[in-house]
């Protein structure tokens, strides 16, 4: 019996779903920036106890493992699966990566009592409380989504490895590809929105 493929409602099924993702993330965003003009100072304030070589050095890593993802896609399109199977790895390690350096992050806000509910956070300004409330929710779902890429990505290895992805069947790491490019872009507005706020 031979396999159903609609590649095309496959791409438009995959649209729809990050449409989804966009207005999620677009209403935190337009939260985020109401709360930042009603308690600009207080967000200015917590907004520098932020870790900002961290936050531009995982900037710069999912940058790259966007780059890695595309030259994935475009190998395989070159029958190249050994290459593409490299680039998709390298993704995998930049996104596990990104989320070692959030994890160091997250790990000293909590080590100086700035956490969700902490007794030092809440002696803060609420200002300052909605700042780390906002950060710790946006972030971590954002590490969230990245953490699902990343199994995503691992299993679409799998794939490469056993041939089910080839040069004239690649629509599973396509779409995988869609998903990765908008935790990405998620990440270059969530950075100057958090750490880069003035």
């Amino acid at each position: 019996m031979e396999e159903h493929k609609d590649d095309v409602g496959s791409k438009i099924g995959m649209w729809i779903f990050l449409l989804s993702e966009v207005i999620l993330f677009g209403g935190l965003f337009i939260l985020c920036t109401a709360y930042r003009y009603k308690f600009r100072g207080d967000f200015h304030l917590a907004a520098m106890e932020l870790n900002r070589i961290l936050g531009t050095l995982n900037t710069v890593i999912l940058l790259t493992s966007s780059l890695t993802m595309a030259l994935s896609i475009a190998s395989i399109r070159k029958d190249s699966r050994a290459s593409s199977f490299g680039y998709l790895a390298a993704t995998v390690f930049l996104g596990l990566l990104f989320l070692g350096n959030k994890y160091i992050e997250w790990s000293a806000k909590v080590g100086h009592g700035i956490y969700p509910n902490s007794p030092d956070l809440l002696g803060r300004s609420s200002g300052e409380v909605l700042f780390f409330g906002l950060y710790y929710a946006m972030t971590g779902l954002h590490g969230l989504h990245v953490l699902v890429g990343v199994g995503l990505l691992s299993v679409m290895c799998f794939f490469v490895v056993k041939g089910r992805i080839k040069k004239t069947d690649f629509i599973l790491l396509e779409n995988s590809g869609l998903y990765w490019h908008l935790v990405d872009i998620i990440w270059i507005f969530l950075f100057p929105l958090f750490y880069l706020m003035t």
